[in-house]
């Protein structure tokens, strides 16, 4: 394989505004400090990794091609051609040094030991066991020519948190991809403006919408500020043990059908996160029943209801601060001054999940919009933020790195979203399969991440195996969930006819 055309000079290429078309531009950066979340993601506890596997169509047999694109984009990317390095002439102060990229320590291809799915599970758990030694820019790039299930070779991108979010990954992963349709087009971008939920006219309308939302804020932040003295969720099979960040990560991920979830979206009139939430409480809810039966008969344990009273399971769910949603236009965010800067621009919500036995599954999807709405109306993303700066300004990073990881710690699992490419697009000419990404070195034993991909859906988990022991279960049960949940509404449907 040759080098795809247009990667040649990646100086060259421009992205278009949010209507156009997405590319990938670089220019000359002066050393910059290393921003305060970006390094709150070394602190211990919440050292954290991003870690995506890809899924190819056709294998890469050309490595060095594979290579040389690889080098001319991933590569040029500031944050991926920069070391964090400790300024003495500032006192102390972390800042990004360009440096020269040498593409050997970076593109890793190993030796298939035995090649089937199982390896490629194996060694991204191995892979969590590692850290990425901080003498060269923090990422690296797996390429794994293992035929599985779905995918005819699974490459695995491998970044420090601090290098940027999830959304500022997939602009640039976009960025790298051309439409399969046509091999010289880039794929389309997707930016939605997030709608107010703050009526313009001043009526009473509006003083109400005002109250609620600086009610239901004022609510969520104790929560939040309980969470981070004391308040744990119940000790359950999902809950990790104290040190659990430490534990290697066994990743798993199913896809089911996106016009399945719209279905249901539309029946319902609700978001398709509503509708993801609630077939993810109901999975949780389906697999916790047969944890807490196991010793009784399985069919049993299964069908009865096995869940202890009052259980306390929440998630830290994340959130994008940035003003819209979507898939960014990569320019515009490696620009000084936007809003939708490139970097760690999240915050978290801290979102309960009702762990019951329901006889009609649509009630979990009416919980979690109902929990959703009040989100809406709640500024407790902001203020997550905001507090974690403030006791990093006062108190310095340690004190901030202990605050999040009590209200990690104190909390169940994580729960992340981002949006992926609406129509199919090759990488370096592969085509895409799917795209699976999460996170290791959290402290949890739980992370359960949603992307979409053209007409699929995948949730991706990462799990720590000590304390879940059987992940693949834990994918069966969402994905029966989201069965029973699309069975419901069509039951629902005929009957009205």
């Amino acid at each position: 394989m040759d080098v795809i055309p247009g990667f040649e000079d990646l100086k060259r290429i421009r992205i278009a505004k949010p209507d156009g078309q997405c590319t990938i531009a670089n220019g000359e950066e002066e050393e910059e400090p290393v921003s305060p979340m970006a390094r709150l993601f070394h602190e211990p506890g919440c050292n954290i990794y991003i870690i995506t596997k890809i899924g190819l169509k056709t294998q890469i047999l050309d490595i060095h091609a594979f290579k040389a694109n690889l080098g001319l984009t991933l590569a040029k990317h500031p944050r991926f051609s920069s070391l964090q390095v400790v300024s003495k002439e500032s006192g102390g102060e972390i800042k990004w040094v360009q440096t020269e990229v040498d593409m050997d320590n970076h593109l890793i291809v190993p030796h298939i030991d035995y090649p089937d799915e199982k390896f490629v599970e194996d060694y991204i758990c191995n892979l969590s066991k590692s850290t990425i030694d901080k003498s060269k820019p923090m990422w690296d790039f797996h390429i794994l020519n293992v035929k599985t299930s779905d995918a005819e070779a699974v490459g695995v991108l491998r970044v420090h948190h601090s290098l940027g979010d999830g959304a500022s990954l997939m602009s640039l992963f976009l960025a790298c991809t051309r439409k399969t349709s046509d091999p010289e087009a880039f794929p389309s971008c997707t930016i939605v403006t997030k709608k107010s939920n703050l009526s313009k006219s001043w009526g009473l309308g509006f003083v109400l919408m005002m109250m609620m939302m600086v009610w239901n804020t004022i609510v969520d932040v104790v929560m939040f500020v309980l969470t981070a003295l004391f308040l744990k969720d119940t000790k359950t099979p999902l809950k990790g043990p104290p040190g659990v960040e430490n534990n290697p990560r066994r990743i798993v991920h199913r896809t089911v059908s996106l016009d399945d979830v719209k279905l249901v979206k539309r029946a319902m009139n609700i978001t398709i996160n509503d509708v993801v939430l609630g077939v993810t409480e109901a999975g949780i809810s389906k697999y916790l029943n047969r944890r807490y039966g196991e010793g009784k008969n399985q069919g049993e344990a299964v069908k009865k209801n096995n869940l202890p009273k009052n259980i306390r399971l929440r998630a830290t769910f994340f959130m994008n601060l940035r003003p819209s949603a979507g898939i960014y236009d990569l320019v515009n965010m490696m620009e000084k001054g936007t809003k939708a800067r490139w970097g760690n621009k999240i915050g978290y919500v801290i979102l309960p999940f009702t762990i019951a036995f329901r006889e009609d599954p649509l009630e979990y999807v009416r919980e979690a919009n109902a929990i959703m709405s009040q989100k809406k109306t709640s500024l407790e993303a902001i203020y997550s933020h905001w507090i974690v700066k403030l006791i990093l300004k006062l108190f310095g990073i340690k004190a901030a790195g202990k605050l999040s990881h009590k209200v990690f710690s104190n909390t169940t699992l994580w729960f992340s979203n981002v949006p992926g490419p609406q129509e199919e697009v090759a990488f370096f000419g592969h085509p895409v399969a799917y795209i699976a990404p999460t996170c290791y070195g959290q402290p949890n034993a739980l992370m359960i991440h949603v992307v979409s991909y053209v007409d699929k859906l995948t949730f991706v988990l990462s799990a720590d195996e000590e304390t879940i022991p059987d992940p693949h279960q834990l994918c069966d049960d969402l994905e029966d969930s989201l069965k029973l949940v699309m069975a419901a509404v069509i039951a629902k449907q005929t009957h009205k006819v």
